[in-house]
């Protein structure tokens, strides 16, 4: 598939080629013979918000875990800037030696890919944030952002001495910390909660938290993974303010994979398209969203088939308004059978299945066949939709005991399969069967 890119010229280059303070060159990442990311290159912009979207498993968090230091990739550069421009002279000398970074009259240079991932936060100042949140829920609100400072806590008690005898270095460290605590709790909307277990928050809470935690670090760039996951409207919408605030009062640069498309159009500078782990579209906002390849890889089909089918066609002038999709080039159909869109669009909802996509984890064991008195209506467990249901029938899951007494590693190879990882233990949807299995057996009883 060809990646459509937004025509510039020399003097109107996008602000995120002109001043990156991010840039992926050349990104390989393979597991074996799978290639879960193929030789990608995009830009970051200094102090913009850029999305990187894509359907499930076409390799977003790999990248992130690629530029965090989670991962070492295979093949390319990763570069990080401190200071304007592209730096050009100083990036060639640093990949040239052995070194990681290295200064320069504009500010420095790092490459993330020689850094472990502790230099990268530390020194690179890249903070990131999880799919799953990963707070300390037994530590109060105000606690889980001093965490984030611990480094310079530790540095002035001198490794707890000071720290124990209340040293006046320390107890100024000590205030300051607390005070960029309090800063952040404030412009999160979280200070009422600064003494509440991080645990008992709400999920947007804990999400915002998270947030707040990341940019105690004082980051250079915010990676964000999937922030609007499973939040309200009302949610997204504090999600979206912090997250512009950031952008706007600490000129903070933002990289987020998100699958709510009303926050990415909302408050993204720059957009790159990832399926397959390669790069299909790259540009504003508003050039990917009627990108015709964009529209065809979140449907599961080829941009062919949007000209070839009037179904598909139709679907998509549904989702853009019959503007925008003339805009992009597609031809308005007429005569479509409605049934037939209804059909392609319930078909479409259900992840497609990727070629080579292999599961981490262990498969749970199945049964052939649902049991004497019939399947378990397993849509009663918050989460499993009709689509997630099916699948599951599929592999011989038919009742909520099997559900019940999944193994962690069964969990996890589930999760990828549904396209869904870290939702079961978010919905738990293990205790939720456990509990409806006890019903049913005290039902049976009586």
């Amino acid at each position: 598939m060809s990646v459509i890119t937004q025509e510039t010229t020399v003097d109107t280059r996008s602000s995120w080629d002109l001043d990156p303070v991010l840039t992926v060159e050349h990104l390989t990442m393979r597991f074996g013979g799978l290639v879960a990311i193929d030789n990608l290159s995009f830009n970051v912009g200094r102090g913009e918000i850029t999305a990187l979207i894509g359907p499930n498993g076409a390799g977003k968090t790999t990248v992130f875990n690629c530029v965090t230091g989670f991962y070492k990739p295979t093949e390319g550069r990763i570069v990080m800037r401190h200071g304007p421009g592209r730096q050009k002279e100083t990036v060639d000398a640093v990949t040239a030696g052995d070194g990681t970074w290295a200064s320069s009259p504009e500010g420095a240079v790092f490459l993330l890919e020689r850094m472990p991932d502790f230099e990268i936060s530390k020194h690179a100042k890249v903070a990131r944030t999880f799919q799953n949140i990963r707070l300390f829920g037994g530590m109060t609100v105000l606690e889980n952002l001093l965490v984030a400072q611990h480094n310079k806590l530790m540095l002035a008690s001198n490794y707890t001495i000071g720290g124990v005898l209340g040293l006046p270095r320390y107890r100024q460290e000590e205030k300051e910390a607390i005070d960029k605590a309090v800063y952040w709790l404030e412009h999160a909307k979280l200070i009422d909660r600064a003494d509440d277990p991080a645990g008992d928050l709400p999920y947007g809470d804990q999400r915002r938290l998270e947030i707040a935690r990341a940019m105690c670090t004082q980051p250079h760039l915010l990676c964000l993974d999937e922030p609007a996951a499973g939040l309200n409207p009302r949610e997204s919408a504090e999600l979206n303010e912090l997250l512009q605030y950031i952008r706007r009062a600490h000129d903070t640069s933002i990289l987020l994979i998100e699958h709510d498309m009303g926050v990415v159009m909302e408050i993204s500078d720059h957009v790159i398209v990832l399926d397959y782990g390669v790069k299909i579209s790259d540009g504003s906002a508003d050039f990917v969203r009627t990108d015709p390849r964009v529209i065809a890889a979140y449907l599961g089909v080829e941009d062919e088939e949007i000209e070839d089918q009037p179904e598909i066609a139709s679907l998509v002038v549904e989702a853009l308004g019959e503007e925008a999709a003339e805009q992009a080039g597609i031809e308005v159909p007429a005569n479509v059978d409605p049934a037939a869109v209804a059909e392609l669009a319930e078909s479409s909802t259900a992840e497609q299945p990727r070629p080579g996509r292999v599961h981490p984890g262990v498969r749970p064991g199945g049964m052939s066949q649902p049991r004497e008195q019939g399947a378990d209506r397993l849509t009663i467990i918050q989460g499993i939709g009709p689509v997630n249901e099916r699948k599951l029938n599929e592999l011989g899951i038919w009742h909520f005991d099997q559900i019940g007494s999944w193994t962690k590693e069964e969990i996890v190879w589930v999760g990828s399969y549904l396209a869904f990882p870290g939702r079961i233990e978010r919905e738990n949807w293990v205790g939720q069967a456990q509990e409806l299995a006890r019903k049913n057996k005290a039902g049976d009883g009586e």
